[in-house]
């Protein structure tokens, strides 16, 4: 196998469940260092040739979208802060093979595994499937983070409506824009605004 076959093996979310014989296993990272924690791991596992102990390697993250201003801003967030997935194979009494345990822990922003002292605690399946789906979200589609609800009740912060309060009517999240039921000269009046011109009601 080459190294970049090997490496696209270790960040592939689409293959089985488990590997034969592996498990997944939660490890705590220093916060923000998910990415350069996987990055290491990948070269030493090549380096060392360790593939028929640790599998596929992942942090899965999340594109998300907000307009502001009429300009889309793209941003990649980690879905579980904190945490790296790691798919290992174990000894038989449960304990994180010796040149595996040694590998992981002197690594730069590293934890511990989650589960007790030298025996981590295998992902529940769910756990797995969930992660696994998480990890092969299409990059190409970036969600759209909208932050009110529907029959909310806001305050306009921005525009020519400043100061007005209304109620949440609609969430258009493919326009990055929130209608707003505002009375006017008193009557009801949608009124569409991107998210940074309203802010949530005090008190409400």
């Amino acid at each position: 196998m080459t190294d970049t076959a090997h490496r696209e093996g270790l960040l592939d979310a689409d293959g089985p469940l488990r590997q034969e014989g592996m498990n997944w296993f939660v490890l705590r990272v220093a916060s923000n260092k998910e990415s350069s924690v996987r990055e290491t791991l990948l070269r030493k596992v090549q380096i060392e040739s360790m593939a028929h102990l640790v599998g596929r390697i992942l942090v899965p993250t999340e594109k998300t979208k907000t307009i502001k201003a009429g300009k889309t801003k793209i941003t990649e967030t980690k879905l579980y802060p904190g945490y790296v997935f790691v798919e290992m194979k174990l000894e038989p009494d449960g304990r994180i093979p010796q040149d595996v345990f040694f590998l992981i822990k002197e690594t730069t922003g590293v934890g511990d595994f989650v589960g007790t002292a030298g025996r981590p605690t295998a992902m529940k399946e769910h756990e797995i499937e969930k992660m696994l789906v998480d990890s092969r979200k299409p990059e190409d589609q970036p969600s759209v983070r909208m932050v009110f609800e529907k029959g909310e009740h806001v305050t306009i912060k921005e525009g020519p409506f400043q100061g007005y309060e209304g109620t949440v009517d609609e969430l258009l999240p493919d326009k990055g824009l929130v209608r707003v039921l505002v009375t006017i000269f008193g009557r009801q009046a949608p009124i569409e605004l991107e998210e940074w011109q309203i802010g949530k009601s005090e008190g409400v």
